[in-house]
């Protein structure tokens, strides 16, 4: 039986994108237990659902470094 390491060390050998589709359907797997008083959990779905939608409004981390150097000035 594969153990729960093995899995995690397959699982993180995987490319990005593989990584997070796996993460997004582990997550879905689990029962709704999270409390989200701040909404933040429904909108990081939106966003997901956004940018499935429209892979073209995705931006690197290295432009989001950028954006967030340039607001702080």
């Amino acid at each position: 039986m594969t153990t729960i390491v093995e899995v995690e060390k397959l699982a993180l050998d995987l490319p990005e994108r593989q990584r997070s589709t796996l993460a997004a359907n582990l997550l879905e797997s689990l029962p709704a237990i999270l409390s989200d008083e701040d909404e933040g959990i429904a909108e990081a779905l939106r966003r997901d659902t956004d940018l499935d939608a429209d892979p073209d409004r995705a931006i690197s981390l290295e432009q989001l470094d950028s954006q967030i150097r340039a607001r702080r000035g």
